[in-house]
């Protein structure tokens, strides 16, 4: 469904010991909302729902809820370090136009609920 790069893996892993939350789950959700329809979410979950698909790499497991998997269905996340910092990638081949931050987008089948930026 999805793909975490080990340098991402590890990202996270280092971000879960400094929450102490070694033990618990990364959530990638979207949600409507950026300029140009639909958002990414990441954040940590201390459980999983029922109806959430949980993938492991490299020790990270992450949790996909329902609606959110078609949506993210091919996606690699990646972690990039640059001269200015470092930072999460989301590569998402579903994503046809997105915003000129990067920080939203729409699909072909979901457009999402626009706000002004």
């Amino acid at each position: 469904m999805i793909t975490v790069t080990e340098q991402a893996a590890l990202q996270i892993k280092d971000m879960l010991k400094a929450e102490e939350k070694e033990s618990g789950f990364v959530r990638l959700a979207v949600h409507g909302g950026g300029c140009s329809g639909l958002s990414y979410g990441l954040g940590f979950e201390e459980e999983k729902k029922d109806d959430d698909t949980v993938l492991e790499f490299y020790g990270v497991h992450i949790l996909v809820d329902e609606e959110s998997a078609p949506i993210v269905k091919g996606v690699i996340i990646d972690y990039k370090e640059s001269m200015l910092g470092g930072g999460f990638t989301i590569d998402n081949p579903n994503a046809i136009a997105s915003c000129g931050c990067g920080s939203s987008f729409r699909t072909a089948t979901n457009a999402g609920k626009p706000e002004e930026c």
